[in-house]
């Protein structure tokens, strides 16, 4: 019994996490940054991986420049990927979490992508583009994951537009013979 109740218990920091999230879909961006990176300090590096991904997924939605929005959302992939290989070695949560988190990585990588294109580095957006894509059964037929495909098509065709290697660094100049 009273494990079942623990499986029905809300995740409190979920919680947290989702009133921070509702604060900058509301158009409190300020707030809403401020309330994760809280919840950030409470959780630390070795909080749980669904934590952190949630967490440093939404952190970077909140940012104002394109190189912070970037470490968080590697953040969030790092975590991701954390639980992802292995960090569910048998308790139904554990195992629930990753599921979860599998259903992240299109959005994580999308995000990523467009870290990257921001950033003018286009190789590594597309590289992201063709794992978001990869990732893309672990959605529904939904609201979320239609936004998510029509954002994905969205990126793709706007880097298309700048053709291969657009925005990349070139190397040193080639010396003639």
């Amino acid at each position: 019994m009273v494990e079942r109740q623990e499986q029905m218990a809300p995740d409190a920091m979920m919680t947290r996490i989702g009133q921070a999230v509702m604060l900058h879909h509301g158009g409190d961006r300020e707030e809403a940054r401020h309330r994760l990176l809280k919840l950030w300090t409470e959780i630390g590096e070795d909080g749980t991986p669904l934590h952190r991904c949630t967490l440093a997924h939404y952190m970077a939605d909140t940012q104002d420049d394109p190189d912070t929005e970037l470490a968080w959302d590697l953040r969030a992939l790092s975590a991701a990927d954390e639980l992802s290989d292995g960090g569910a070695p048998g308790h139904p949560t554990e195992r629930h979490d990753d599921l979860a988190v599998r259903a992240f990585y299109p959005s994580l990588h999308l995000n990523l992508a467009a870290d990257y294109a921001k950033l003018g580095r286009h190789d590594a957006a597309r590289s992201h583009l063709r794992l978001a894509r990869g990732a893309l059964a672990t959605l529904g037929d939904d609201g979320h994951g239609d936004g998510v495909r029509v954002a994905l098509a969205r990126l793709e065709a706007r880097l298309d537009e700048a053709g291969p290697g657009a925005g990349e660094t070139p190397g040193p100049p080639r010396q003639r013979p």
